[in-house]
């Protein structure tokens, strides 16, 4: 089950503190929590199919996540998108790059509208003027790489890694060295990729052979891992014998229920392993950054903070992400506000406290 499935199902009810070494990154407020957004600049991470149209989501069609040659974001929405984070007391905005800067080192990966590096730099030091840490997202699952063009391809090959180191170190020197890097590294199956053209999957001592390497690079420069969690639900016993305590987790759950038994109750028991990964992870010692979403559910982010606290160490829990899955365009500017303001509901009543 692919993520926007995963939201898919729920909709129809069938289914930081200071670690790392950033140099720039702004000081945090509401008690050092992290309130952080992911919104996404670059968006040829979900199909390596060319689009041929793409508009508002409209049923079962959202064909904009097909591969582009052109980056599809507004700069306008994204003003509004992050000036709004700042008025509800948000403090972190993590940026789904993908193909839409131009990286130094690798100008074929660039699409038509790649922005400038020195345009792009402009805009992280506006963002820091504003109160929020930009965190950058590259996505190396083998299932969201196809902003990496002919590299996806490659995996696990010399230019492979070559690449990616590339691209890792151009990242620390844009950010000015942030604290973290969030790999994204999620879904990496068959069953996401069948609709691809092309699909490759690393299993097994592969999957932790270059997972480990993307670790290691990463803190080379000094940035903190950052990764999707869902690995852990398909394979526990190897995640909590090889995942290194280095790597800050995001677990991610999208439905209304978060109650064990109430979900065994209603039939939903493919649901409690994306549930219980919380309280799990922490028990295994892991610094969390719990994710929630709008995209099926309005009362997703509230419910996955409260659960969150009840079951996660104060020490442990590092914050909390949103991630409404909606593109950076005007058809979805209202979805993505009110994302921003359900977070900003849970922060002024936390205050309120």
């Amino acid at each position: 089950m692919n993520r926007r499935e995963f939201m898919k199902l729920s909709t129809l009810s069938a289914a930081a503190g200071l670690f790392g070494c950033g140099t720039t990154g702004v000081a945090k407020k509401n008690d050092d929590q992290i309130w952080a957004a992911l919104f996404h600049m670059g968006t040829n991470m979900w199909s390596d199919q060319p689009v041929s149209s793409w508009g508002p989501y409209k049923g079962d069609q959202l064909s904009l996540v097909c591969q582009s040659d052109h980056v599809r974001f507004d700069e306008k929405v994204w003003r509004a998108l992050t000036d709004r984070m700042v008025k509800v007391g948000m403090n972190m905005v993590i940026i789904d790059l993908g193909e839409a800067i131009k990286y130094p080192s690798h100008p074929e990966l660039w699409v038509n509208g790649s922005w400038e590096i020195d345009r792009f730099r402009k805009e992280l030091a506006r963002l820091r003027a504003m109160g929020l840490e930009p965190i950058p997202k590259m996505n190396f699952s083998a299932a969201h790489d196809v902003w990496l063009k002919k590299y996806e391809r490659m995996l696990s090959t010399k230019t492979y890694y070559q690449v990616c180191a590339d691209l890792i170190h151009d990242v620390y020197e844009i950010f000015d060295h942030p604290r973290f890097l969030h790999l994204g590294y999620d879904e990496e199956t068959v069953a996401h990729q069948r609709k691809y053209k092309f699909c490759v999957v690393r299993q097994g001592d592969l999957w932790w052979h270059d997972f480990l390497w993307f670790v290691k690079e990463t803190e080379k420069t000094g940035m903190r891992p950052w990764i999707w969690s869902d690995y852990v639900w398909h394979h526990p016993d190897l995640f909590y014998k090889r995942m290194p305590k280095s790597v800050l987790q995001s677990n991610w759950y999208y439905g209304s229920e978060f109650d064990v038994e109430a979900l065994k109750a209603k039939g939903k028991e493919k649901s409690i392993p994306y549930v219980k990964a919380y309280e799990d992870l922490d028990k295994a010692g892991f610094d969390q950054v719990p994710t929630g979403s709008n995209w099926s559910y309005d009362t997703n982010f509230a419910g996955t903070v409260a659960h969150c606290r009840k079951v996660c160490s104060p020490e442990r829990l590092k914050g909390f992400m949103m991630a409404p899955w909606f593109f950076t365009l005007p058809e979805w500017e209202k979805k993505n506000l009110e994302a921003i303001d359900q977070v900003g509901a849970v922060i002024n009543e936390k205050a309120q406290a």
